[in-house]
């Protein structure tokens, strides 16, 4: 799967959003990609999974970590193609934790795997959960990485210290809020993704 192929499945999926949109950071963007509009397909989310896994498997995880809710879907796919144990953590108080009886320890080799990395924000604030719970880190990896890296190379705009590999970079504007041209032209602000933004 190339990035046309990828580009062409958000499109068809309606997935690749236009407009002026406060992303789970709190940055702004004219650009907005909901996954959630690719995976809830079965037959897509295998195919996204099984292309993630492919990158990922010299990494020989043990369980698949991922953010809940944007992480959920696509992190338990990839564990499906990699054979291996699929758990998420969710937030509680502010922070994400493992809830649910979800357990890692230090023999657990973990692989986190999200949707959209922005910044960074939840897949280093994921692999700290793993860390806390004595567990090893082997890598990251996303559907899609906005913050200015390369497809389909271990680089990203975001310094991870772990092996990090998106299916398809993409670059979307993004804007502090303060110095945000679309809210100085009066355009409506929409948060359209899962975590509640502080203001």
């Amino acid at each position: 799967m190339n990035r046309d192929d990828l580009l062409d499945l958000f499109r068809r999926s309606g997935a690749l959003l236009d407009g002026h949109f406060r992303l789970t950071s709190g940055l702004h963007s004219p650009g907005y990609l909901q996954c959630a509009l690719v995976l809830q397909h079965p037959e897509q989310a295998a195919a996204l999974a099984r292309a993630i896994a492919d990158s990922s498997r010299s990494l020989r995880a043990t369980v698949v970590l991922s953010p809940a809710l944007g992480g959920v879907v696509i992190g338990h796919e990839v564990a499906r193609a990699l054979g291996v144990r699929a758990i998420f953590a969710e937030r509680q108080d502010g922070g994400l934790m493992l809830r649910r009886g979800f357990t890692l320890g230090e023999t657990d080799r973990v692989l986190v795997v999200e949707d959209v990395l922005t910044t960074g924000g939840s897949t280093r604030e994921t692999m700290q959960v793993a860390r806390a719970a004595g567990a090893q880190v082997v890598g990251a990896a996303s559907i899609v990485d906005r913050s200015g890296g390369a497809t389909g190379s271990e680089y990203s705009g975001v310094k991870l210290d772990v092996p990090f590999h998106a299916l398809l970079a993409i670059d979307l504007p993004t804007y502090e809020p303060d110095k945000c041209p679309l809210c100085a032209q009066g355009l409506p602000v929409v948060k359209p993704g899962s975590r509640p933004v502080l203001t």
